[in-house]
């Protein structure tokens, strides 16, 4: 029997799961950033104070995601939170209290690899807090939330999801390449074991946080570059900016008053090699 003609419903589905060429991406990537720089003008203008979460499983591709969101644009505006293990006197503060000195000013965006949800993902699979500890804050992160939010913060959580095989694909990579090995932590050994443990915690942290005022959005992460140009596109979406008119910029003429050979003073100095 011949096979059925493909309906247009599974036409569509085979076109998504394409892979996307570089070109392509790239293509895409280049338009996309050129909105992250005309939000930057609106943000310092307007003075908003945005905070994006990226949460996730480990080598979900949330740092290849934030990498691109900010390297076209100011770190002056664009800044990236990774906390280190808390020493021992962040760990007789306030748990959120290392991660509020870190919110945003006016005209700032933060970016959260990793935030205040470690209490309930990876400290709590690891037995790194007790359960009253865990218990409280999962009782207590939505109205912390919630205050962020009253006090004029605009908060984005992003949830990055992974498969099994592609996540110990992209962990094999990192054992094999002498440039991602720094990325393979011994915590991430463990994570990749306990991975059920680790979707639980998720599930219950997912149930427990998301409200209507600081909702999650899930990225679907097997496919890096798919995943970083909807991520980026969505969050663009969630801020309502416009972009704002900017003077005409002419380079001008170059004052020559006191013109001199300035190349062979620098002569005399030390050069790098020319390797290559």
């Amino acid at each position: 029997m011949a096979a059925k003609k493909a309906s247009k419903k599974d036409k569509k589905q085979s076109s998504k799961n394409k892979k996307l060429s570089r070109k392509s991406y790239e293509a895409e990537m280049e338009k996309l950033h050129g909105e992250l720089v005309k939000l930057q003008y609106w943000v310092k203008e307007k003075g908003l104070r945005i905070v994006v979460v990226f949460e996730g499983r480990d080598a979900a591709g949330k740092g290849g995601v934030i990498k691109r969101i900010t390297e076209r644009v100011s770190p002056r505006v664009f800044r990236v939170v990774a906390l280190p293990t808390p020493n021992e006197r962040e760990k007789s503060q306030i748990y959120i209290q290392r991660y509020m000195n870190h919110l945003p000013a006016a005209g700032e965006v933060v970016l959260f690899d990793r935030s205040w949800y470690n209490r309930l993902g990876v400290e709590r699979v690891m037995g790194f807090c007790s359960d009253q500890e865990y218990e409280r804050f999962l009782g207590d992160c939505p109205d912390i939330e919630k205050f962020f939010i009253d006090e004029g913060v605009i908060l984005i959580k992003y949830w990055f999801d992974v498969g099994m095989d592609e996540q110990a694909r992209r962990f094999q990579g990192r054992i094999e390449d002498p440039r991602k090995i720094w990325k393979l932590s011994p915590m991430d050994l463990e994570s990749y074991k306990r991975w059920y443990d680790y979707s639980k915690a998720r599930d219950k942290m997912l149930d427990a946080t998301d409200t209507k005022w600081a909702p999650w959005y899930v990225v679907e992460a097997d496919v890096k570059r798919t995943a970083r140009l909807n991520c980026i596109s969505h969050f663009l979406s969630l801020i309502p900016y416009k972009k704002l008119p900017r003077d005409e910029i002419e380079l001008g003429k170059r004052n020559m008053k006191g013109k001199y050979d300035d190349k062979t003073p620098l002569q005399r100095r030390k050069h790098i090699p020319k390797t290559y």
